[in-house]
């Protein structure tokens, strides 16, 4: 099993940009796909997008394709989520979460983190605001 950690939160204004990054620790890091959830206040966790173990599929709910990208670097065991054109309602704390990639979708590997994933850090927090 990898270890995640989260970084790259911060206070921005509608319309600006952030890069989030997921560093993991662990072996076979590309065995793995990664996806990004975010927690707003009274709201429950939501699954926000997803990249499979080799970086050839990818996920994202309707409320964020177009404005977030999710891309991986398997040689620095790195994933990171770019968004641009953020929103108020983009505020939350953001974090990842890492399945096993047994050549499923990035789809998949979202709904299985979304239903048995438990293991959550400190995420990183965003706030967009003007």
């Amino acid at each position: 099993q990898v270890q995640v950690v989260e970084s790259g939160g911060g206070l921005v204004q509608p319309g600006d940009s952030l890069r989030l990054s997921c560093a993991a620790s662990g072996s076979a890091f590309g065995h793995y796909a990664i996806g990004w959830f975010r927690l707003a206040p009274g709201k429950e966790r939501e699954g926000v997008s997803c990249i499979s173990g080799t970086g050839s599929d990818t996920y994202y709910t309707d409320s964020v394709r177009g404005r977030f990208t999710i891309s991986r670097d398997n040689a620095k065991n790195m994933v990171y989520l770019q968004m641009d054109s953020l929103k108020p309602e983009d505020t939350a704390v953001y974090y990842c979460a890492a399945v096993d990639d047994f050549g499923i979708t990035a789809a998949q590997a979202m709904a299985v983190l979304t239903a048995q994933y438990d293991y959550w850090g400190q995420g990183t927090k965003v706030t967009v605001s003007s």
